[in-house]
């Protein structure tokens, strides 16, 4: 019997494979597809790759003549850059492969079904095959979440509307995409297209795009895609899809809009169904796996982690979600904190946040303020952010204490980590104001908006 089964090998299964199989644990992970689940192979690592050439071809196509670099004639290759995306995720997906099986973990490249329970553990069939296990961690993470809208099925298999996987492998360029959802996905696509020539138009059913950002960085972030061309279209629902055509209501008001291809990206959904845990009667929740902060479920001896939990769809969250699973099973204390979990858009500019708003604070009933700085106050942003308007927002309590840190500006993905590791060792701004930052440095915005 093996100490343990994972099911999935995306960024929970992957990771959590390779931490068993250190503590000692004799560990088998079942993956249907390739490994690295969604996002190596159809999201954050494609993804990113086509951002950074885009980031590239807007430099060299006009935005560089701001630094006194000229480039005459810039063009795109697009089927190159496909091209180098996909020798990426190869690349990566390899080296994941390597390193499990380095480690001595068991890959199975087969669809993995719950038997039951057994005496001592759990059985799983795969592939005609019958393995058994001390302990099961569930890691099947997520899908595309498609809605009931009318003529959405017909144009999802027609090719007109695209997932966020298929349209990571167009080959050509549309003159005009439609994108359905100012999340996060929907806006780095936006950004993506919009430089490389598309005209884009978001339709999105809030009144603000990038869902729960803090709202004034959100406002920022939109009114910089829209110099760059991108049109958003607020508090609108689409109502039907054909050929070439959209249909949305705004303002009580039905419209078309014609284009050329069509992006749903409107969520994800866990994925629990065909994987046998009703065997189980494992506890869900709106469909996803009931977890607790210790990533057990309600069946003793199965932990989930990852996407099909539904706490926090993020691979950085599945990470250290898998860390505190494994942790737990070899009688190590540990526990999950959602507070302390940053998201980021990478759009360019780019947006983090982290913890509270000052909105979401006051909801809880939370005595907060926020400092708002612009990120200009450092030197090393102006230098390499010409006519960037960004800013670094502080959420801090009645004790001091940061609840929250929220920005815009390049390159705030990489200055975020900073903010987490603030959090999570719950940092006061007299911590922050005795902090050395190299300088200079774009995250001295910090140390700067903690004294302002």
């Amino acid at each position: 019997m093996h100490d343990l089964l994972i099911l999935g090998g995306g960024p929970a299964g992957y990771l959590a494979a390779e931490r068993a199989a250190h503590e000692g644990f004799q560990t088998v992970l079942f993956e249907t597809r390739a490994l690295g689940g969604v996002c190596l192979n159809e999201g954050c690592i494609p993804s990113k790759t086509l951002l950074h050439s885009a980031k590239i071809y807007d430099y060299s196509n006009g935005y560089g003549a701001k630094y006194g670099v000229t480039c005459d004639n810039a063009r795109i290759n697009y089927d190159a850059v496909i091209t180098r995306k996909n020798k990426v995720v190869r690349t990566l997906v390899a080296g994941i492969s390597s390193r499990l099986k380095t480690v001595g973990v068991q890959i199975v490249t087969e669809h993995a079904v719950i038997q039951g329970r057994i005496e001592g553990g759990f059985a799983v069939e795969a592939g005609g095959l019958r393995y058994e296990g001390k302990k099961l961690l569930l890691c099947t993470g997520s899908q595309v979440l498609v809605p009931r809208i009318d003529g959405l099925d017909a144009q999802l298999q027609d090719g007109f509307v695209l997932t966020s996987r298929e349209i990571l492998d167009l080959r050509e360029i549309p003159e005009r995409l439609v994108v359905v959802g100012g999340g996060v996905i929907g806006l780095e696509m936006s950004s993506l297209f919009r430089s490389l020539g598309a005209k884009v138009t978001v339709i999105e059913m809030l009144d603000k795009i990038a869902g729960p950002a803090d709202a004034e960085v959100s406002a920022l972030l939109q009114k910089d895609l829209e110099k760059r061309g991108v049109t958003f279209l607020l508090s609108a629902k689409v109502t039907s899809f054909a050929n070439g055509v959209v249909r949305y209501e705004q303002d009580g008001v039905e419209r078309t809009l014609e284009t050329d291809k069509v992006l749903l990206s409107i969520g994800r959904k866990p994925s629990t169904d065909g994987f046998g845990l009703e065997t189980l009667g494992i506890v869900l929740e709106r469909g996803a796996v009931k977890t607790d902060d210790q990533m057990k479920t309600s069946v003793p001896g199965v932990f989930a982690s990852g996407d099909c939990n539904g706490k926090s769809m993020l691979a950085h969250t599945a990470y250290r979600e898998s860390d505190v699973a494994i942790n737990v099973m070899a009688g190590q204390k540990d526990t999950m904190d959602y507070g302390c979990v940053p998201y980021v858009i990478y759009t360019n500019p780019e947006v983090a946040g982290i913890g509270e708003t000052l909105e979401s604070a006051r909801t809880r009933g939370l005595s907060a303020r926020e400092i708002t700085l612009s990120m200009r106050f450092s030197g090393r942003y102006l230098a390499e952010n010409e006519g960037g308007g960004g800013i670094c927002k502080l959420i801090v309590g009645e004790d001091d204490r940061l609840l929250g840190v929220h920005m815009i500006g390049n390159p705030a993905s990489e200055i975020i980590s900073t903010a987490s590791l603030s959090l999570s060792r719950a940092l006061t701004l007299d911590a922050f104001k005795k902090t050395v930052f190299p300088h200079p440095s774009v995250a001295e915005i910090l140390r700067e908006c903690a004294f302002a």
